[in-house]
């Protein structure tokens, strides 16, 4: 496990402006398809989903914001209005590789008008995942155990000073309810921040006279579930997802080809998996899976369709760390 606090901004990456030029991206009632995240090298740059959003000008750091109303920083845990007077962000964690894109990105966006990044605190530690993968989906007396491990790390960030708080890891999001439990400060959900940012962009859909749809490719069912399609459907999207054969078919074998070096196979393999979603007429496609994104080259024409759901998680939390505080 690692904990570490960084008061001031780090050299994880150089300083980065973010394009001017945003590509207009699509955004989910729920009907079924036919149809390994970064390499180890970490060799990506700090790309943008490709999304126009209103509420983008929110994370100036220059122009503090107050949180909309429905927001996820806005309604996770019962917190105080005003946070953490340090403004830091905690990062509780089960990947390094997760973990460090969000920091990256966290540091790069909210820099890019020569601020300083504002403080964060980290907390990660893999063999928590291990341990809930073992217990599958179910809540078994290994997955309370390590829930507990979860829920003392989210205490630890709390005392730390955090004034919100976000988990990198999408697997984790499947437990964010029983971990989030009495939080006393936002604790932010990737799918409500992504179904927000959505919500913002007000999408039309691609079909005249149908809804607007959002595809998710996530490697697991329950992950997609938990995560994205209640939360997309709630805020009045169709969400397609692939079924069962396009899943043993095309997604798993992507991931599996890139976590044995074949990148070209891999490529290929998730291209054909995401155009299975674009010709049923989505507006983009949520990648649902740290297993999924990095797979494609940055200038893949498919990317203009997909959604880093890190990205919104990143947004929300620098608009969270930009409220004025007493």
């Amino acid at each position: 496990m690692v904990q570490m606090s960084l008061q001031r901004s780090i050299a994880i990456s150089p300083r980065c402006s973010l394009s001017e030029s945003l590509h207009r991206v699509g955004g989910a009632r729920r009907r079924c398809a036919s149809c390994r995240s970064q390499s180890s090298s970490f060799a990506y740059s700090a790309r943008l989903s490709p999304i126009v959003l209103k509420t983008y000008s929110a994370i100036d750091p220059s122009e503090p914001k107050n949180l909309d109303p429905s927001s996820s920083a806005s309604r996770s845990g019962p917190h105080s209005a005003t946070c953490h007077p340090s403004g830091t962000t905690g990062v509780m964690g089960a990947s390094s590789t997760s973990s460090l894109r969000f920091l990256e990105k966290f540091v790069c966006w909210s820099t890019r008008d020569g601020e300083e990044s504002p403080p964060f605190v980290i907390c990660n530690d893999p063999l928590v995942k291990k341990e809930l993968l073992s217990s599958g989906n179910q809540l078994t007396s290994d997955s309370s155990i390590a829930l507990g491990k979860l829920r003392q790390k989210r205490l630890f960030l709390e005392q730390s000073g955090a004034c919100c708080i976000v988990m990198p890891c999408q697997f984790l999001h499947a437990w964010h309810d029983e971990i989030s439990q009495g939080c006393s400060v936002p604790f932010l959900h990737v799918g409500d921040c992504v179904a927000n940012e959505l919500k913002a962009a007000n999408l039309k859909p691609v079909e005249y006279g149908s809804n607007v749809c959002v595809g998710v490719l996530a490697t697991d069912d329950t992950l997609a579930r938990k995560c994205y399609l209640d939360k997309l459907e709630r805020q009045g999207f169709e969400v397609l997802c692939p079924d069962e054969a396009s899943m043993q078919r095309t997604v798993l074998p992507s991931v599996d080809a890139f976590r044995k070096g074949d990148m070209e196979g891999a490529r290929n393999l998730l291209r054909v998996s995401l155009q299975v979603l674009v010709v049923r007429a989505v507006n983009t496609v949520i990648l649902a899976s740290d297993d999924l994104v990095g797979i494609l080259p940055d200038d893949d024409p498919l990317l203009k369709k997909c959604i880093d759901p890190l990205d919104a998680l990143v947004r929300e939390a620098i608009v969270c760390t930009r409220i004025p505080r007493p």
